[in-house]
């Protein structure tokens, strides 16, 4: 892609971005979710690949409507209570269709099937930006209407996005797919609390994308896209494996990494709220995405296995790390002693 035309995509981004998060109007908010779509197709249907084309159609269809629905709650809104202002949300029917409507934007279930196609048919960069960036105003807009959503419906949505991203993505080969289905995952911890505790939510989703950028950089740096390629990485940058392996149990959520630390405290909050089997069930349930990352970091690091077909070995390569993918990894797996301090600041 021409330079120039991605520095402007990249622009748009974050002027949506910024756009949705700082307004307290529904049309602007929804101004800044379009800005995002619309810079983010470019980047995803770069490639001029059938796949990226397939991605970015699907993308745009899902989209569209969902901005289609938050245009609509917001007029149902301001027709039965005079507001436009998104911290007013009162009325009971626009909270439900703004619930569906982010909900497809971030790709909860039951509207997740567009996420796993989309990333798969981008590319590592892309699916990094469609992974934590894009999330981020419509994770706002849940935010600054918390105190207005329905919770046993979210209760429901977080527990079937839990079950479902670690289901579907224990037989999965392709690793965009894995990825995507381990933020359907992530996204249901960060669902069922958003109504008791916004900031745990906002933490959540802060070290969420810490770790999944440091994957995603560490794959784009491997050239990696499937299982059976990530089967040969180690000869080819053993010491960025052995610290990929750490990510991925980071971002499995084991003590004492930094992934530990937002399911720690969002299980502690649900049995401050007296949700406990929730608790339990969500415990439970993320153990699917556990077997998916350890199978994960078991071909990245442990074992070669038998091939029957022949295939070349790699060098081993001394290309220096990145440093973006050195300063995030570290963060992804040291923040854990000094959470009291987050807490602190929260």
């Amino acid at each position: 892609m021409n330079p120039q035309a991605k520095l402007i995509f990249v622009m748009s981004l974050f002027l949506g971005t910024t756009i949705t998060i700082s307004s307290n109007h529904w049309m602007t908010a929804w101004a800044g979710l379009e800005i995002n779509t619309l810079a983010v197709l470019p980047m995803i249907s770069k490639s001029h690949h059938p796949r990226a084309i397939e991605a970015a159609t699907k993308y745009f269809l899902v989209q569209a409507a969902a901005s289609a629905l938050v245009l609509f709650s917001s007029m149902t809104n301001a027709w039965h209570t005079g507001q436009w202002d998104i911290t007013q949300l009162t009325h009971p029917t626009s909270s439900l269709i703004l619930t569906a409507a982010i909900s497809m934007k971030l790709g909860l279930v039951p509207f997740h099937f567009w996420f796993p196609e989309v990333l798969q048919g981008s590319p590592l960069t892309t699916g990094l930006i469609l992974s934590t960036a894009i999330k981020l105003p419509p994770i706002t807009l849940l935010y600054m209407t918390s105190h207005s959503l329905n919770p046993e419906l979210l209760t429901t949505m977080a527990l079937l996005s839990i079950a479902l991203g670690g289901w579907m993505g224990l037989n999965q080969t392709q690793i965009r797919k894995i990825l995507a289905f381990s933020s359907i995952s992530h996204l249901g911890w960060m669902a069922i609390i958003i109504v008791y505790n916004p900031k745990l939510t906002m933490l959540n989703f802060l070290l969420y994308s810490l770790m999944t950028a440091a994957v995603f950089l560490t794959l784009n740096s491997m050239k990696v896209l499937k299982l059976n390629t990530l089967i040969t990485s180690w000869t080819k940058s053993p010491s960025l494996s052995s610290i990929f392996l750490l990510t991925l149990l980071s971002l499995a959520g084991l003590p004492p990494l930094t992934g530990f630390l937002p399911k720690w405290l969002i299980i502690e909050e649900l049995t401050k709220q007296d949700m406990v089997p929730a608790a339990m069930m969500m415990s439970l349930l993320s153990l699917l995405g556990l077997f998916f990352y350890l199978r994960l970091a078991y071909c990245a690091t442990i074992t070669l296995p038998p091939h029957t077909t022949n295939h070349m070995k790699k060098w081993h390569t001394n290309k220096p790390v990145n440093i973006s993918i050195a300063i995030l990894t570290t963060l992804s797996l040291v923040l854990l002693p000094i959470s009291p301090m987050i807490v602190t600041i929260m």
